[in-house]
């Protein structure tokens, strides 16, 4: 199947800002694009594109100061199968798990492991592990938060998240991260477009995603406990510790946000909706 995918968000600023984007398809995607990402400013900007320390690509620009406005558009294939289940992968035990997956175990801005694990323990530590007890933690997640997009605040950590019990998909990210590190499984937070592909289409506008990946059985495999269930046509722009990581604007000074739309949908190979 071919996912058509992009957005276009205004800004303004009082003077030259410094911005850092992180909007673009991980690399392991590129050989899927049919065609390259149209990335352009308005007015037109120069900009440079380059790899974080997570592998992520990001793109860098010096607004001019005023108006602008950020936009990208690209389609991509994709194998059209929900997200893999495999309910007998097995948690790896800390000493024999690779380096990499370290970064994924300890406390981090955004998901304070540390201040959760004792709840972590006593909510699952009975909890056969596996792939049930990760499961058994996203359950518990979507029960316990409510969704609302007026309840997004981007000071909000996995522990806020626990005490208010509402969020935004970043904060059920959050959350199941915090506790799967309380029990000594690596989780790392996702970032990226998801449409309504395969399920009702949301009346609410599109927006970017957020859900996790844990290693289990030697490999990271998704998990989403904001709509806790498989899906379809995930498309990852950023991975990391927490949401610090993958923020989608890093403005290095004030800015307003003027526009904001986002567009996560199937298409034909002449690229109209599907």
């Amino acid at each position: 199947m071919l996912i058509r995918y992009g957005y276009r968000i205004g800004i303004e600023s009082d003077g030259p800002l410094p911005l850092i984007l992180q909007l673009t398809a991980r690399p392991e995607r590129r050989l899927d694009l049919r065609g390259p990402e149209r990335f352009r400013t308005d007015p037109g900007l120069a900009h440079a594109v380059h790899l974080d320390l997570f592998g992520n690509l990001r793109t860098r620009l010096t607004a001019p100061g005023g108006a602008l406005v950020l936009e990208s558009d690209a389609i991509i294939a994709d194998s059209g199968l929900p997200d893999p289940v495999c309910r007998a992968a097995e948690e790896v035990p800390v000493a024999d798990l690779p380096d990499a997956a370290l970064t994924y175990l300890t406390p981090s801005r955004y998901c304070e492991s540390d201040l959760l694990a004792e709840l972590a323990w006593d909510l699952f530590g009975n909890v056969t592990p596996g792939w049930g007890r990760v499961q058994a933690i996203c359950d518990f997640v979507h029960d316990h938060l409510v969704f609302g997009y007026g309840d997004a605040d981007v000071f909000r950590t996995a522990k806020g998240a626990h005490n208010e019990r509402k969020g935004v998909c970043r904060d059920y990210a959050h959350l199941a991260i915090a506790l799967c590190r309380g029990l000594n499984i690596p989780a790392r937070y996702v970032f990226g477009h998801l449409g309504d592909i395969g399920v009702p289409k949301s009346a609410d506008p599109m927006d970017f995603a957020a859900w996790m990946q844990v290693w289990l059985s030697g490999r990271w495999w998704t998990f989403d406990p904001r709509n806790n269930a498989a899906r379809i046509g995930r498309i990852v722009l950023g991975l990391g510790r927490d949401a610090a990581d993958t923020a989608m604007i890093s403005s290095f000074g004030p800015h307003r946000l003027t526009e904001f739309t986002v567009w996560t949908d199937e298409v034909t190979a002449e690229g109209v909706p599907g």
